[in-house]
């Protein structure tokens, strides 16, 4: 189903897209401000007839139509006759982060006209600030200590000449998140000699076998020969899941079954890693649905049988300020090394990307942005807090484009423009590759 305008409103209705995949039976449910229209679709799509039962607003009718689409518009007219509807606008999420930048701005703007950073006027700026840290759920240990070295370091302070004390105090406030974060990135351990193993770690659902095989993309992309290892034999497919990600990206996959233990599949995956020649051996481990004694046992046998240079956690982003405390939780069990934080394109609020090196004392070395193998990106603190606080990231812009552009094909086409030799073919090359680096509401966020 999806949102089209019919009759001057927005309703959710059949498609062809369903009709294609031959959907027997499709029901259709619009809530409009004064009448209900369900229509309940019968019928092979094969044939194209439908056998439409409508009600709208006290009326009923029977009529057998050749599509589902002609039906609804029938309805909505004669609705629409009657009683005009008003359209409803339909529901975008909001990107990560963007309700604690909104939150952050109301703070800037209650310092606009202020000559001088003083308790009183800081006042209602911290508040604000503590305010959309809570809403984008740090936890209030970390907003206490935020907001407390905050005030520290603004109240008080002379104002730079040529500097407003909004933009003073929002240093402080991009100090702050720097220190909360890490002042920079954590690059990945690599093994003094052979090839660098990689134990991934985490709960079931929070995306650990995709993060493997992201991870492993990326390291391919810096030129390094990577294998996966598949260990995880507790969770169903979970094998075959990791066979097909490895096929996409173009590695390696070693792989024994479910019969035999976790820990001697990881010792002979990386065994036959080092007949390969690998640089990098990515071992999948098995996730539980919450943290129990069988899963912490098996894991500390596969670090034992593997001896890993990096222990990666997986955590989910949209868990908030819990995603802390799991880190912790696997810190204090089996040690370590960094955390990938998944899931950070949904509407997450972002309070485990403040919260986990401030809670566990582990930092993020990765961050999952999208469904696409390719959506995979080093944690860089710096950006980070230039996002929060609504100043872009063109660093990060700039590598996208590099990624997802070829410079030979691009100085082609600057010849060709110069040239006037420009046609649609080449608009068309052009539009792909700039549809490579994402949405265009993503890439405006960061200039």
């Amino acid at each position: 189903a999806r949102a089209c305008k019919l009759g001057g409103c927005a309703v959710a209705c059949c498609t062809t897209e369903a009709r294609a995949m031959s959907v027997p039976q499709c029901t259709v449910i619009s809530r409009l401000s004064n009448f209900t229209l369900s229509s309940r679709i019968n019928g092979n799509a094969r044939y194209g007839r439908r056998n439409t039962q409508q009600k709208c607003m006290g009326f009923r009718r029977s009529s057998v139509m050749a599509g589902s689409s002609e039906g609804l518009r029938a309805c909505l007219l004669q609705a629409s006759r009657r009683s005009p509807v008003p359209r409803i606008p339909l529901e975008v999420t909001a990107d990560m982060f963007d309700n604690l930048n909104s939150g952050l701005e109301k703070a800037w703007d209650k310092l606009k006209g202020a000559k001088r950073l003083t308790k009183e006027n800081m006042r209602a700026p911290l508040k604000d600030i503590r305010q959309a840290l809570l809403q984008a759920d740090v936890s209030l240990p970390v907003v206490r200590r935020f907001v407390k070295n905050v005030e520290e370091k603004a109240v008080g302070v002379n104002v730079i000449k040529g500097v407003t004390p909004d933009q003073q105090l929002i240093k402080f406030v991009s100090d702050q998140l720097l220190e909360l974060m890490g002042e920079q990135a954590v690059p990945l351990n690599e093994a003094a000699s052979g090839p660098t193993v990689i134990l991934m770690a985490g709960l079931q659902g929070v995306g650990k076998t995709t993060a493997c095989g992201k991870l492993a993309l990326y390291l391919q992309k810096e030129g390094k020969k990577v294998n996966l290892v598949a260990t995880d034999t507790f969770r169903p497919a979970a094998i075959d899941q990791l066979k097909l990600l490895g096929k996409q990206v173009g590695c390696t996959v070693f792989e024994l079954g479910t019969d035999m233990k976790p820990a001697e599949i990881a010792r002979r995956g990386i065994q036959e890693a080092r007949k390969q020649q690998a640089d990098y051996v990515i071992v999948d481990t098995s996730g539980r649905l919450q943290i129990d004694k069988d899963m912490m046992r098996e894991l500390k046998d596969t670090k034992r049988a593997c001896s890993p240079d990096e222990v990666l956690l997986v955590v989910d982003a949209m868990t908030g300020q819990e995603a802390a405390n799991l880190v912790k939780s696997f810190n204090d069990e089996i040690g370590i090394t960094g955390a990938v934080l998944t899931k950070m394109d949904g509407d997450t609020r972002g309070g485990a990307a403040l919260t986990i090196r401030e809670v566990s004392g582990r930092p993020i070395k990765f961050t999952g942005v999208g469904e696409q193998m390719e959506a995979l990106e080093p944690f860089y603190p710096d950006r980070m807090a230039k996002r929060i606080l609504g100043m872009g990231d063109v660093l990060s812009l700039v590598e996208k484009a590099q990624g997802a552009i070829d410079e030979e094909e691009a100085e082609k086409m600057m010849k060709k423009i110069e040239e006037a030799n420009f046609d649609y073919n080449d608009f068309l090359k052009q539009s792909e590759m700039i549809a490579n680096m994402g949405s265009m509401s993503s890439m405006i966020k960061m200039m």
